[in-house]
């Protein structure tokens, strides 16, 4: 899976990938007002706004980004209506072309661990016919529990041809109160760095692993060690952005032939049209400042990458 993840990201020229993170305050009223008439003032009238707000970016930036990270979360505050929405959203960005990063952090032990790796990467079989649940490329994973809760999720890619980002360093501030801790002399997330590269080893596809690495934009200096540490695994770079990461600080995330990290950005696109850089949309052309708000990314990160 990580190959055909590269190949969308050559073809694009834009090693970037989009956070469908919605939130109400982020739809324009416009959009909650016909839907609220819809559906009603309810989780069923929120969770249809939610489903036109990520259209209509998805459909404004599908042909310039080869990956999209919706972060089920935002859409789990909703209950049902809202995983329904979610998997509306993961199976229209998959008939787009769009590679689909399911942002779950999903973890636990053993069989609990498969299920979640059967359900959102896996199959199941049902009266002799095969059926996909949520049908994401890759997850997101906490390791936290250790190989119990991360083998099974391997397990799944390498029979499914699916990928996972294991959490290493992450880009909120109090991160480093646990992932910073010194052992043996060094702090836990490089010992997790190499955990995630010798994972990696049981999933090749070509030069990189289906195990990949979540490793913030806000702590550059962390990320040039662990590329070191990481040689085979992709690495998805959060904090891009609203979070204050720039494209001068991922240039230590990517190998020399510009491969080796996407960078995330969530708010600063799909909520780009209530920014100030972004003025001109502010009456509610979500899609269009979205567009914009990627292609201004994409020179930002190459202009980046191109003066190093």
């Amino acid at each position: 899976m990580i190959s055909k993840l590269i190949d969308k990201i050559e073809a694009t020229g834009a090693p970037i990938v989009v956070g469908l993170d919605p939130k109400l305050d982020f739809v324009p009223d416009v959009v909650k007002k016909r839907c609220f008439e819809e559906k009603g003032e309810n989780l069923e009238g929120a969770a249809e706004a939610f489903w036109q707000f990520n259209k209509e970016i998805i459909d404004n930036i599908y042909d310039l980004v080869p990956a999209v990270k919706p972060q089920i979360a935002m859409y789990e505050t909703l209950g049902i209506p809202g995983l329904i929405t979610y998997k509306k959203t993961v199976d229209y960005c998959k008939e787009k072309g769009l590679v689909v990063i399911g942002d779950i952090k999903r973890g636990d032990i053993g069989s609990t661990s498969e299920a979640y790796a059967i359900g959102h990467l896996g199959s199941v079989t049902i009266g002799g016919n095969s059926f996909r649940g949520f049908d994401e490329d890759f997850a997101t994973v906490n390791p936290y529990l250790g190989s119990d809760g991360v083998k099974p999720f391997i397990n799944v890619c390498n029979k499914e041809d699916r990928g996972i980002f294991v959490l290493v360093k992450t880009s909120n501030p109090s991160s480093g109160e646990l992932q910073d801790k010194l052992v043996d002399g060094r702090p836990i997330y490089e010992h997790m760095g190499e955990m995630v590269e010798k994972w990696g080893l049981e999933s090749m596809d070509g030069s990189y692993s289906n195990v990949g690495a979540v490793v913030g934009a806000t702590y550059p200096e962390m990320g040039k060690v662990l590329r070191d540490i990481m040689p085979h695994a992709y690495i998805l770079v959060p904090g891009y952005g609203a979070q204050g990461g720039k494209g001068a600080d991922l240039v230590h995330f990517f190998n020399k032939d510009g491969l080796g990290a996407i960078v995330n950005s969530s708010r600063g696109i799909i909520a780009a049209w209530k920014s100030e850089a972004y003025s001109k949309f502010a009456d509610g052309k979500v899609g269009e400042a979205a567009r914009a708000a990627v292609l201004d990314m994409k020179k930002d990160i190459a202009d980046a990458l191109s003066s190093r």
